[in-house]
């Protein structure tokens, strides 16, 4: 298959797995490149030298393009983009920030930038700032997220005509079926993040994983919009949350509710009531643990089935 996408980055599939904190290590990163889609190491909860080290690892696990992804409303994002390139990563996504701040410098150092929005606005500030393609990322997605609420399939067709980078679809996708209607609507590409979460190589823990393929529908719900969305699994932290707003909670007061290290306690240490569980709405589909390599093939069978379904029978 080849497409913008699959040129930009060198890769057979135009499938890039979710630079998810807490679960997007070196494994999951080089199994997804391995596999033919982009990998990416998720430096969102890494210290400096721990995303060296994944790097590295992921280096000698893949000899196929791989990429890191950098929230930029992180303290030490300069450390990070310091050792990406030092060890000449060639790929970097950036996502939570202002893409103008090192979107030049990395292009200099000849990376290829993409950065992730939610809305027409952002996408044209990205554009502005010199990236190569843009994630456009709907309200389904799990983890840090739009206010607007705008799903995924009416962001895609709303930035389409905006925008001449290669645009890549992202949330709410766990299906060939979902790949290929995001296609269909103007993406070249999908970034999917749940589905892999759930990956053998994920490095969530298992009782969150167990957690994802219980889930069934509205089992989540976009929160925080105060301090910064984020779709949260429901749970007892989820209810502290929801009874904070509820109450007029002021954002510092927020930030208090997350500062005991939620994230980690949740997806990385398998505190399933009282951690932080960040999953898109996709996970009510998302049933057996499966490896990030069966994970695309059924990707990509599913979507052959589904373009022969559109062209040979539905239209006929």
């Amino acid at each position: 298959m080849i497409n913008k996408v699959t040129s930009l980055f060198g890769i057979k599939y135009p499938i890039i797995q979710g630079g998810m904190i807490w679960c997007s290590g070196w494994r999951l990163a080089s199994a997804v490149s391995n596999a033919g889609g982009l990998g990416l190491i998720g430096s969102g909860s890494m210290r400096p030298e721990l995303l060296e080290e994944h790097i590295i690892k992921c280096k000698a696990a893949t000899n196929l393009p791989f990429g890191v992804n950098i929230p930029l409303l992180y303290p030490q994002t300069d450390e990070l983009i310091e050792i990406i390139l030092r060890h000449q990563v060639k790929i970097v996504f950036t996502s939570a920030g202002n893409p103008g701040k090192y979107t030049s410098l990395l292009k200099e150092n000849g990376i290829t930038v993409a950065h992730v929005v939610a809305n027409s606005k952002f996408a044209l500030k990205a554009d502005e700032a010199g990236v190569d393609a843009i994630v456009a990322e709907g309200f389904e997605a799990g983890g840090h997220n739009g206010a607007e609420e705008t799903t995924t399939l009416v962001l895609i067709p709303q930035l389409r005509p905006l925008i001449k980078q290669p645009l890549i679809a992202a949330g709410g996708i766990a299906s060939g079926e979902a790949m290929y209607a995001a296609m269909a609507l103007g993406a070249d590409g999908v970034q999917i993040g749940s589905l892999f979460a759930s990956s053998v190589e994920s490095s969530g823990h298992w009782q969150f994983k167990q957690a994802i393929f219980d889930a069934g529908d509205g089992a989540t719900r976009l929160l925080l919009k105060k301090l910064i969305p984020v779709r949260l699994l429901k749970n007892t932290f989820f209810d502290e949350v929801v009874q904070a707003e509820s109450q007029g909670a002021s954002v510092e007061e927020l930030k208090n509710l997350l500062s005991k290290g939620r994230a980690k306690a949740g997806m990385f240490a398998g505190d399933i009531e009282n951690g932080e569980l960040e999953i898109g709405q996709v996970c009510a589909l998302i049933q057996h643990e499966k490896s990030a390599a069966e994970l695309i093939e059924n990707l990509i069978n599913e979507f052959y089935k589904t373009a022969n379904k559109m062209s040979n029978e539905w239209l006929l």
